[in-house]
């Protein structure tokens, strides 16, 4: 179990936040790799490569539990949950999880049935997912389309992705395209909680897909590659040609508009108002630029943006290097510090790349 603190050490305790995702599941169990339980283990008992073991209090996971490119399937549900069981020091309860675009299930299905089935933020099926809502530390508010939570003055803006419901194919053909997808609803619920928790709350949005120009290889056509003829391929992520695939790595539809960067509009004109955005989708080495951007990008005249991605290591095998990153909010601190942990040894030592420790500012300082 995580240690229980006294008042006053609270005062003085660290919230160290897991940011993580993209594990594509059974993707690595067909080549004898446990992604999401090594994962796990690794943090509460350190690697069989030397990484060390490290604190955590809460987790957050931007989505892609599944490696389907149909609908996910109820054999890889029961594969995640059973690899959720090798957490020993942690509450199942202590991860707080988005829907990813592989996670949706087939246009024409109820929306979100896998991911509430097996994933299950809300706790409403605990006999499938061994989720119980009344465990969380820290208690949900919403639906697992969009859910906050809160810890100490740092909120929590957490938001799935979705199928979009304009277009005719979805899953399967398209694999996972077009792009990144929320409702109007959910926009309409980000904004609000936004302008009622900006001046009081350090914000902390996590969707699966960052916005567009922040990250890494997240601007048009950046998830593709050009062959030698000058068409466009897959790379990052799968090329179809119908699924706006100059869109594939970041967040496309909203309110079920192509391109409408509305948040990315709100951003513009409330500079600051929300302090980090996590997401993942698109998996590669923490020193990729494509771009000229890297993992961790400051936008908007105050929000940083981190992609997390990803703890697979065999899903899009030319870039996928196991990553996840430590979100370390110090009492009285305006500042965030994000450290980056390698999972295995191929790129880097398992353990922490302390190159790639950096800080990053804070509208608050964070108080518990």
């Amino acid at each position: 179990m995580v240690t229980q603190y006294t008042k006053t050490d609270m005062q003085e305790k660290v919230l160290n936040v897991w940011a993580q995702g993209c594990a594509h599941v059974s993707y690595d169990k067909l080549r004898g790799r446990e992604s999401l339980a090594d994962a796990l283990r690794q943090s509460e008992f350190g690697g069989d490569e030397g990484g060390p073991s490290f604190d955590w209090d809460l987790a957050i996971n931007v989505g892609d539990y599944s490696a389907a490119f149909g609908p996910p399937n109820d054999q890889e549900g029961v594969e995640i949950v059973r690899q959720f069981g090798a957490l020993k020091k942690h509450r199942r309860e202590d991860i707080y999880s988005i829907c990813g675009n592989h996670d949706r299930d087939e246009l024409g299905l109820a929306d979100g049935a896998w991911f509430q089935k097996w994933i299950d933020p809300m706790g409403h099926n605990p006999e499938l997912s061994g989720v119980d809502a009344a465990r969380y530390r820290y208690p949900v508010n919403g639906s697992w389309e969009r859910y906050s939570f809160e810890v100490g003055n740092v909120l929590f803006l957490m938001m799935s992705d979705v199928n979009e419901l304009t277009q005719a194919k979805g899953r399967g053909e398209l694999g996972g395209n077009p792009g990144g997808v929320v409702r109007e609803e959910t926009f309409n619920w980000w904004v609000d909680q936004v302008e009622r928790h900006k001046s009081s709350h350090i914000i902390v949005t996590a969707h699966h897909y960052v916005l567009k120009d922040t990250t890494v290889a997240s601007g048009e056509w950046e998830g593709m590659q050009q062959n030698a003829d000058g068409q466009w391929q897959t790379d990052y992520h799968g090329y179809y040609a119908n699924g706006t695939p100059h869109a594939a790595s970041y967040l496309y539809w909203v309110a079920g508009q192509a391109d409408a960067q509305l948040f990315e509009k709100y951003l513009h004109a409330n500079p600051g108002a929300v302090d980090v955005w996590l997401g993942g989708h698109t998996h590669t080495n923490p020193d990729d630029n494509r771009g000229n951007k890297t993992h961790i990008e400051r936008c908007y005249g105050g929000t940083t943006f981190i992609n997390v991605a990803a703890l697979t290591r065999y899903f899009v095998e030319d870039h996928a290097m196991p990553m996840s990153r430590l979100l370390a909010f110090a009492p009285g601190s305006s500042e965030l510090n994000v450290k980056c942990y390698m999972h295995t040894s191929e790129y880097r030592p398992q353990g922490w790349y302390e190159q790639r420790e950096v800080n990053v500012p804070l509208s608050l300082p964070f108080s518990w």
